[in-house]
């Protein structure tokens, strides 16, 4: 069987703690390809860009004994690694500031040749819609045909929705009951898979108007939420290019979060 070729981009953050020694490795880039280097039958890739600086050293070496292919990871020495400023109460709970993250280093990507040459031999790509390269990456998709995930986390704008939906195979958020049917809807007009996380009330996908519906996995105790979508996308998307089972990779992608809930960070 041939490796499905997968490409994951462009955020590679840290987590720094205020106060503390303590970096936790992140983005959405890097949560997602370190949950789908967990299956053997797909390569994954990361695209991004990194300072020369102890953040990138932390990232690196995070991943070091992960089957990531890193070596299309740029260095920009001449800008700081992205990171978010996390506060903790003294109870543990984090939060954040406004001026917590610093992420200018992600703000203006625009894929070199290199990089094209690497999406269009892709046969699946991951990206967040909040990616600076996002629309970038559509029209790629639209010249390259590879398959294309994207994580629209809080966007609420439905409307604005529909003029990526044709062109998104794998259309995921996090959200409640009072948006599926806006991503109904969607399925009805578009071929993808409609994704949404409910949290504690598992997750619900559309695909030409047929609607399937997967509980959470009980957790005990939830020590950190940080990554918990990353991990569901990864386990959801690599499940289904492997088996084509929607049920089954809804299931796959609670696994990978419930596991993430147990630990600090994202992997």
């Amino acid at each position: 069987m041939k490796k499905i070729n997968l490409v994951a981009l462009p955020c590679l953050c840290v987590d720094v703690f205020d106060g503390t020694d303590e970096i936790r490795p992140g983005g959405e880039a890097l949560n997602f390809a370190a949950h789908a280097s967990k299956f053997d039958d797909i390569d994954v890739t990361i695209l991004g860009v990194v300072g020369d600086d102890v953040y990138a050293k932390y990232i690196m070496d995070s991943i070091a004994d992960k089957k990531i292919n890193t070596k299309y990871i740029r260095i920009d020495k001449n800008q700081v690694t992205a990171y978010n400023t996390t506060y903790l109460t003294p109870s543990g709970d984090r939060y954040y500031k406004d001026d917590s993250w610093n992420g200018k280093i992600l703000d203006n990507i625009v894929f070199n040749d290199t990089e094209i040459k690497v999406i269009a031999e892709a046969d699946v790509v991951f990206v967040h819609f909040w990616a600076s390269c996002f629309r970038q990456l559509i029209e790629l998709k639209k010249r390259y045909d590879f398959k294309l995930a994207v994580d629209f986390d809080v966007y609420r704008d439905f409307e604005d929705m529909k003029q990526f939906a044709p062109y998104i195979d794998f259309f995921m958020i996090s959200g409640t009951e009072e948006f599926l049917p806006y991503f109904e809807d969607f399925s009805n007009c578009y071929d993808g898979l409609f994704n949404m996380t409910l949290a504690e009330q598992g997750s619900v996908t559309y695909h030409k108007g047929n609607e399937y519906r997967v509980p959470a996995n009980p957790i005990n105790h939830i020590v950190d939420t940080t990554g918990c979508g990353d991990s569901y996308h990864a386990g959801f998307v690599c499940s289904y290019l492997l088996d084509g089972n929607i049920s089954k990779a809804m299931r796959v992608g609670s696994e990978f979060a419930a596991q993430t809930l147990s630990h600090y960070g994202g992997f």
